[in-house]
């Protein structure tokens, strides 16, 4: 059972690659910014943007290797609920939803068009019985609350200690949060501060935070010009999406300080070669899993 839930994240060591970017560029002198409020508003307008342009889901593939990293999200015969943050064409919600029987998801997004394009996935890729176990909605929980029908105020402050059985106030929460490259969207570490302490509040004791993104000296950031760097570890697309790349250290600074305790916490080193050009491609994310402390 064991080999069936492995992935493979280990082509090359993360320090090697640190050493070998460092020593070829100069990076301590790269001015260190803060991302100004019109970066991040722009990058909100243009994920709209971007989402409405790919309405037809062509550009999105499922993230089926999502079940290896995350084992716990399809556990077929268990009933747990899952709240997406960044749900963009469903991409993670699809497979989550297909492996199970009775799990859970709600998948929000700040587009709107996010949220209409993995509703219009899903009917295409879920069966009558899946399609009635998914949510969707609007939000931004770098900024809003998340829905009171969510998880309601009496239960954010009780922890979820004192809900009755009997009193139907709200879902109760979720026993998992997924942001797989979600986060990095923001760019600001206020706004990523923000939306994990909101995560937070709905998630359940005990419950776990999976997380996946760009990690530091991704081949994709190595390649961005130096126009195009906003703040210090953070980029803005040509097309006005901003993307930041963690480190193992900013990730764990991030989580524990909204009260999370680590499990797992890696960076994920792949080689691929461009089949093409031929020319290798080293890819870096972060790869980790935090949990909400257990009072009971």
């Amino acid at each position: 059972m064991e080999e069936e839930v492995a992935y493979y994240s280990k082509d090359f060591d993360w320090n090697d690659l640190r050493e070998e970017v460092e020593s070829a560029q100069d990076l301590a002198r790269v001015e260190e910014k803060m991302i100004s409020s019109e970066h991040a508003c722009t990058a909100a307008l243009a994920w709209e943007k971007f989402h409405s342009r790919h309405s037809q889901g062509i550009f999105f593939k499922e993230r089926r290797y999502l079940l290896k990293e995350f084992p716990e999200l399809g556990r077929s015969n268990q009933d747990f609920t899952v709240l997406e943050v960044g749900c963009g064409a469903g991409s993670s919600a699809i497979p989550i939803l297909r492996a199970t029987t009775t799990a859970r998801v709600y998948a929000c997004d700040l587009s709107e068009a996010a949220v209409s394009l993995t509703n219009k996935m899903g009917e295409k890729a879920l069966n009558e019985q899946a399609k009635s176990r998914l949510r969707t909605f609007v939000c931004d929980p770098s900024c809003e609350a998340l829905p009171a029908w969510l998880a309601c105020d009496a239960c954010r402050a009780s922890d979820f200690g004192i809900k009755s059985s009997l009193v139907s106030c709200c879902e109760g929460g979720a026993d998992f949060i997924t942001l797989i490259f979600a986060l990095s969207a923001l760019a600001d570490l206020d706004q990523m501060s923000n939306l994990l302490k909101e995560c937070c509040s709905v998630l359940r004791p005990g419950g776990m935070l999976l997380f996946r993104d760009y990690g530091l000296y991704d081949m994709t950031m190595l390649r961005f010009p130096a126009d195009q760097k906003v703040a210090a570890n953070c980029y803005r697309r040509l097309d006005g999406t901003l993307s930041y790349f963690f480190s193992c250290e900013a990730v764990r600074d991030l989580f524990t300080g909204a009260g999370l305790l680590e499990i797992e916490l890696e960076y994920c080193c792949i080689k691929l070669v461009n089949h093409k050009t031929k020319v290798p491609m080293k890819r870096v994310w972060v790869h980790a899993k935090f949990m909400k402390p257990d009072h009971t």
